[in-house]
């Protein structure tokens, strides 16, 4: 029952977010120059046919009430069309948003792999090449954009050592797509039993995981050794020392203590990811989320934008909530 109360009163804040974060990204997106019923009809267009397309697109409407009428079609399950695929923009979304997951997923649980341990280790040492390595790897991490760092990847293993295939997409052209059951090539070709597409769809991940992950990796590293750091110059941690429990006992100890911090940093970044990626993704090509929202501003299409930042606060709002039961377990204080 106390797990069923946290739920819910975490739930309670779900509706008013959401609609908080739709009516700031509204706004905000109607500040983007550029008239969508020009870029539609093209500079030839004459006057009354642009004032037609403005009307037929509640364009001629103030602001608030267009807000409302969004508000509205969102509530039912419309977020408008896109003009420059003419399809709606929940199917393009459904399409696309799983491939930038199934990229930040991965990209997410190496920097895990990575930032975690050499956090933990330079935390318990003073010095010594380990706490040196950290030490510079969380600077370059954080210096490093990922872009550039993605684009140096294709040079040196695409174009130089030829091991890496063309950054162009998610499949080599010469295969077939598996049947779509989760949007993710390799789930996908795990359950078609496709072993062609299931090695293409991993090498063509290579990179792109590689890339954000090695960079995200560094704010990992520093959060989990300061806090560990922190946790191991704590009373308790003193009190065990002196007890003599075991190195290997104390220090973890300290990690359980120190995770709420971890999982929050991850959690932040586990959202971040989603629109954090997009230039990686116009690098290689990839076709996720992300990518399609960056067009929209581009050309003033400005339901994808709009869907996407919907999209991303609903994924969000659904890892925090997580994160809070996570808290729960870890947490005695939270069960109060």
């Amino acid at each position: 029952m106390g797990l069923v109360r946290y739920i819910g009163r975490r739930l309670l804040f779900v509706a008013p977010q959401l609609l908080g974060i739709i009516m700031v990204s509204f706004f905000l997106v109607k500040l983007i120059p550029g008239d969508p019923a020009v870029l539609m009809m093209g500079p030839n267009a004459s006057q009354q046919a642009l004032d037609e397309l403005r009307e037929k697109l509640g364009l001629t409407l103030p602001l608030p009430q267009q807000f409302l009428h969004y508000i509205v079609n969102v509530v039912h399950g419309d977020l408008g069309t896109s003009w420059q695929t003419t399809r709606p923009v929940l199917d393009d979304l459904m399409d696309r948003f799983p491939a930038t997951l199934e990229l930040v997923t991965l990209a997410l649980l190496v920097a895990l792999l990575i930032g975690i341990p050499l956090g933990i280790v330079a935390a318990g040492r003073s010095r010594g090449p380990i706490r040196k390595l950290a030490d510079v790897y969380g600077l370059l991490a954080g210096a490093i954009p990922d872009f550039w760092l993605a684009l140096v990847f294709i040079y040196i293993f695409y174009s130089t050592l030829h091991i890496a295939p063309a950054p162009l997409g998610r499949l080599d052209l010469e295969v077939v797509a598996p049947p779509i059951v989760t949007g993710s090539m390799l789930l996908d070709s795990l359950i078609a039993g496709d072993f062609d597409a299931l090695w293409s769809s991993a090498s063509h991940l290579m990179l792109p995981v590689m890339t954000l992950g090695l960079v995200n990796a560094g704010p990992i590293l520093k959060m989990t050794q300061s806090t560990v750091e922190r946790t191991l110059s704590s009373d308790f941690i003193r009190y065990a020392e002196m007890c003599g429990l075991p190195k290997r006992t104390v220090m973890r100890q300290a990690v359980r203590a120190s995770l709420p911090s971890i999982i929050t940093i991850v959690s932040v970044l586990y959202g971040f990811l989603i629109g954090g990626a997009v230039l990686v993704e116009i690098v290689f090509s990839w076709g996720g989320a992300g990518q399609y929202a960056v067009q929209g501003v581009l050309n003033a299409d400005l339901n994808p934008v709009l869907g996407f930042v919907l999209f991303s606060a609903v994924f969000s709002l659904v890892v925090y909530l997580f994160v809070d039961l996570l808290y729960f377990v870890l947490d005695p204080r939270t069960r109060g």
